[in-house]
């Protein structure tokens, strides 16, 4: 019979829940645990979900039934969660973004790199069929050379959403807006499947809300390591709000992924499995994505998230999305908020 890992939820906003639910559904693991520095959190969560309830976060990472912890603090505080439960001998799993600061996600990594525990990150796109099929697509060469990959995210917050979270929206613990918090999923699946970027260049803007620090519009273009280039746009100032796009291209082939969907699966040379792929992979997402509302996600993508990193446990393995993959999407981020400032071009890697 396969192991059970125990599961703790740290610091329990909106998307413990989405963590919660994927423990409870997925294979190979359960929740045991959980912690929040407000007692009445703690109480409900652990009411709802039918775990124990910790207001101290030293005694959670004392409990021997609490193997996995999973931390959904503010962006910036991510560190600070992370290192206590590595110390402890907890493998982590850490929700978008990895953290803030590169030098805070490198600190991170050679920390349970050190302390020999794993440490996952969060990116359920990658997970679901449609992002798999495309990767295996690119990988096996089906469309030859890259020559254009983009990202689109246009998505809508209200300014409630802004003003609901104190953290939300500032540099210091929101990291960043539309691209760090939003984008962020999007961003990391474009470099997943066309690979590492060469350099950046792009702007940014606050253009339709209020009392915050960071953009809500932003736009770049990509030079990738293969030669290929691309853009991204990320926004929540795009009213009702869409389904985020990825669309890559190359000189035998276009993919078109829309959230869950594929929306475009062409190839000079058709193969037998292809009329099928475009009839069951299409028109598969019916929630919203998070476009307009963030809750409007689905949990089991979280669910997958989990299993291949209990799966990487199992088999005494790295986990394929592990800090270090956690890492790129941040360092892209970075990149395209440093080219704003200084109006120029930037070069990957970043220096910390």
């Amino acid at each position: 019979m396969a192991k059970e890992w125990g599961f703790a939820v740290t610091s329990l906003g909106m998307i413990a829940d989405f963590h919660a639910r994927a423990i409870q559904a997925m294979t190979g693991g359960r929740l045991v645990a959980c912690y929040s520095r407000r007692k009445e959190a703690v109480n409900e969560f652990a009411k709802k979900y039918g775990c124990k309830p910790y207001y101290n976060y030293r005694k959670l990472l004392k409990d021997p039934q609490v193997e996995i912890v999973t931390i959904c603090a503010p962006s910036g505080s991510h560190l600070d969660y992370a290192l206590p439960a590595i110390r402890a001998k907890k493998h982590i799993i850490v929700e978008k973004p990895l953290e803030i600061t590169l030098r805070r996600c490198d600190r991170m990594i050679d920390a349970a790199t050190k302390a020999g525990v794993e440490l996952g990150a969060v990116f359920p796109s990658r997970f679901v069929e449609a992002s798999q099929v495309a990767k295996q697509a690119i990988q096996t060469g089906r469309l030859g050379r890259i020559t254009v990959a983009d990202a689109y995210v246009k998505w809508w917050r209200t300014q409630q959403y802004y003003d609901s979270g104190g953290w939300r929206g500032t540099w210091d613990q929101d990291g960043g807006g539309a691209l760090m918090n939003q984008s962020i999923h999007a961003i990391d699946l474009l470099q997943w499947l066309a690979g590492p970027v060469k350099s950046i260049s792009g702007v940014t803007a606050t253009l339709a809300h209020e009392r915050i620090e960071v953009e809500d519009t932003g736009i770049a273009a990509l030079e990738f390591a293969n030669g290929a280039l691309g853009t991204i746009e990320g926004t929540t100032a795009a009213w009702p709000g869409f389904l985020k796009r990825i669309e890559i291209s190359g000189d035998r082939g276009t993919i078109m992924l829309e959230e869950d969907n594929i929306v475009t699966w062409k190839f000079d040379a058709e193969c037998p499995e292809d009329e099928d792929i475009r009839r069951r992979l299409s028109g598969k997402d019916t929630v919203g994505g998070g476009a307009a509302d963030p809750k409007a996600i689905k949990f089991e993508k979280h669910q997958y998230n989990f299993e291949a990193f209990v799966q990487a446990l199992d088999q005494g393995r790295k986990p394929e999305l592990d800090g270090r993959e956690g890492r790129k999407a941040v360092e892209i981020i970075l990149a395209i908020y440093q080219a704003s400032r200084k109006g120029k071009r930037v070069t990957l890697p970043l220096r910390k």
